[in-house]
């Protein structure tokens, strides 16, 4: 995203941005028909919590996140695997689903952090908003699924990276949104299979905000991780899903 020409811009992009959530990609290793999905308390002590990621808060409340997939609609049908992701729900059909929301730590104050605002210029009071803001929030959703719902689910989504490379409009919970891109790129190579991908929309004044996904399969469970890093994006500075968290669910998937 190119430099916003002032704060109330980057507020403005910043709001936009909390609302969407994207998906990414590479492949992988087989599964098994005879899965048996993991129910939603044994899902739910499966998905990272606070103080199992250095640097990271964990909040498993919910608050921030769709409640059900009638919060989320894409525009195009085969697209729907991502939307649902981007959202911490569960691509497929499946039999249970949880998510947390996982905010890097603060990091600390800058030079221009410690003085007044009235002793800013309008370009340091922007590195200070951007400063502010440069902190990664990704959204972890786990699913898991019976028999061999994880290993279509997983194709499903891999299937829409390349089928929605052009982007799809789609709504998320009342907001409505125009993704502009869908870009594969390198995943982590973690359980059994992996995908990854950017996801493009418009912000304002022409500007473009791009957020990151990754969706892995353990299994009978899917993991999928969609990224966001509001000072990055305003900046235009490369940023993706924080392999911490990738690494952290793989080990208590195990």
């Amino acid at each position: 995203m190119k430099r916003s020409s002032g704060v109330r811009a980057a507020a403005t992009v910043a709001v936009s941005a909390l609302s969407l959530a994207l998906v990414t990609g590479c492949g992988g290793d087989s599964g098994g028909s005879d899965a048996k999905a993991l129910s939603s308390a044994e899902l739910k002590k499966s998905i990272i919590a606070q103080g199992d990621v250095d640097g990271y808060k964990v909040d498993a409340s919910g608050k921030q996140l769709p409640k059900s997939k009638d919060a989320i609609k894409s525009g195009e049908e085969q697209c729907a695997p991502l939307a649902y992701a981007m959202g911490g729900l569960a691509p497929g059909d499946s039999a249970s689903n949880t998510a947390v929301m996982a905010t890097e730590d603060k990091k600390k104050p800058t030079d221009n952090a410690s003085k007044s605002l009235e002793g800013l210029t309008e370009g340091e009071i922007e590195d200070s908003f951007t400063d502010a803001l440069s902190l990664n929030m990704t959204v972890v959703g786990l699913s898991s699924y019976d028999g061999d719902g994880a290993e279509k689910t997983f194709k499903s989504v891999s299937d829409a990276v390349e089928n929605c490379s052009e982007g799809f409009p789609l709504t998320m919970q009342g907001t409505d949104q125009k993704l502009t891109g869908i870009t594969a790129e390198k995943a982590s190579g973690a359980g059994d299979e992996s995908v990854a991908f950017t996801a493009k929309s418009d912000a304002e004044d022409g500007d473009v905000a791009t957020t990151h996904v990754e969706v892995v399969r353990h299994g009978g469970t899917i993991a999928t991780y969609y990224t966001m890093n509001l000072g990055l994006m305003m900046t235009d500075k490369p940023y993706d899903v924080p392999a911490a968290l990738i690494d952290a669910q793989a080990a208590k998937l195990k």
